[in-house]
């Protein structure tokens, strides 16, 4: 075992009565109230009277008048302006302007006739308004009278007679019970009856399922363009075909 190294007489025991830093306490938490001054003075002290100085009153807020601030005109007196005779320049006025004739609407040519002696001349002109307004009856507006049937005009008629028509009411034909005829009647389905034969009906078309997005044509794609698996695409280019700097060769046929 480690031998305990401890200096003098002082061993580690439990102390005989309370220490206070042991225990925790407020602190210098408490302070003692001045015995100066007339707030928070201490109670067990006499406080003298205290007095406050005021503070200057609000003189210029109060003052409403507006002081020099107006800039008079210096021409202008208590009898009216003082000043010289002025000038100004201003716009043209607007005049109403009448349109008068100009050389281009007389017509010297047509008045020969009232300048000049002229024969007389006649002229056809259209037909008046006093016809038109004329209300006289022509020949087709009289009706003659009848000289045929019993409203002969002037004449004795003979005596005539009129044929009646046939009355359905108390005749042979009149139905007294109103019993319905055969049309009043609607046919019966003979499949309600009998056996009912097989129906067909025509159905639309089916569309099978399957994908119905747009997809790409041949056209849509451009392998020329694709540089993803290449350096660039393929480049074609148009030579000579032989070189300016070679010799041709020359075949001597005998």
């Amino acid at each position: 075992m480690v031998e305990e190294v401890w200096v003098g007489t002082w061993r580690p025991h439990r102390p005989r009565g309370p220490i206070m830093a042991l225990y925790s306490s407020p602190g210098p938490k408490y302070l003692i109230p001045p015995t100066t001054g007339f707030v928070k003075h201490t109670p067990t002290k006499l406080r003298a009277p205290a007095y406050s100085f005021r503070g200057a009153p609000l003189l210029l807020a109060e003052n409403c008048s507006p002081g020099p601030r107006y800039s008079v005109n210096p021409k202008i007196l208590r009898t009216g302006k003082d000043l010289g005779p002025a000038y100004s320049i201003l716009g043209r006025y607007h005049t109403k302007t009448t349109l008068t004739p100009g050389p281009g609407d007389y017509f010297p040519e047509k008045s020969t006739k009232y300048v000049f002696d002229s024969a007389p001349s006649h002229s056809i002109s259209a037909r008046t308004r006093t016809f038109r307004v004329d209300s006289t009856p022509g020949p087709a507006a009289y009706a003659l009278p009848m000289v045929m049937g019993p409203h002969t005009v002037g004449k004795t008629s003979q005596p005539s007679f009129s044929i009646k028509g046939r009355s359905k009411l108390g005749s042979f034909s009149d139905d007294l019970h109103k019993t319905p005829g055969p049309a009043a009647y609607r046919q019966t389905d003979v499949q309600l009856t009998k056996l009912k034969a097989p129906q067909y009906t025509m159905a639309a078309r089916v569309v099978p399922p399957g994908d119905k997005t747009l997809k790409p044509g041949p056209g849509a794609h451009s392998p020329e363009k694709v540089t993803l698996t290449r350096p660039c695409a393929p480049v074609v280019t148009f030579g000579i075909k032989h070189s300016d700097y070679m010799t041709p060769l020359v075949v001597d046929v005998e």
